[in-house]
């Protein structure tokens, strides 16, 4: 084989490898997840048939826990949710929601969201009152905000810069306790 097809050959090999690079990364960087439930589930402000959905992160350099839920072709957008880091003792290889019992026949609320493999995953936070509530029947605490900062499910965020996503974000996070007491969010979840 001559010296000048061999260099395109690795040139060629080259430009296909780079054209398949920004598709993982960009895979990789928002989380995309595609999770199908049984049975009703509720996330921060509303209750989601069942059916299947996508998580994944919203485009934010600065914030890596803001997440968003789309319906399962992406094309509609049910909330963008504020979450606090959550670890996971184990990375699995798929992913993982976990849930909150609710009392009365209530959906099961998403409490957590793991990326497959990493360690740590993505605790939803929830407006006061619903995180009194999940506390008070899971016996542990919860991330909350205050009610008026809750996700506003009327007009779902298409990005980060929105002034209610911009809110969530600032907002000063609490752990509610299932006594009704509050606490500093970092004296109960271990920050990151």
């Amino acid at each position: 084989m001559s010296k000048t097809r061999a260099t395109l050959i690795v040139l060629a090999g080259l430009a296909l490898l780079g054209r398949m690079v920004p598709r993982a990364v960009a895979d990789e960087w928002d989380q995309k997840t595609i999770v199908t439930f049984n049975n009703p589930v509720e996330v921060p402000g509303q209750a989601l048939p069942a059916g299947t959905y996508v998580f994944k992160l919203a485009d934010s350099q600065s914030d890596r826990d803001i997440v968003q839920v789309y319906s399962k072709d992406e094309k509609h957008l049910y909330g963008t949710f504020l979450a606090i880091p959550d670890e996971h003792l184990r990375p699995a290889g798929k992913p993982i929601i976990m849930f909150e019992e609710r009392s009365g026949g209530a959906p099961e609320a998403v409490r957590a969201w793991f990326y497959p493999g990493d360690d740590y995953g993505h605790a939803f936070v929830y407006p006061k009152p619903k995180a009194t509530g999940l506390a008070k029947a899971n016996h542990t605490p919860v991330p909350s905000m205050p009610a008026e900062l809750g996700p506003n499910t009327t007009k779902p965020a298409a990005t980060v810069k929105e002034a209610h996503v911009v809110a969530m974000s600032q907002a000063h996070l609490k752990a509610q306790k299932p006594t009704e007491e509050e606490a500093e969010i970092a004296e109960v979840f271990v920050p990151r």
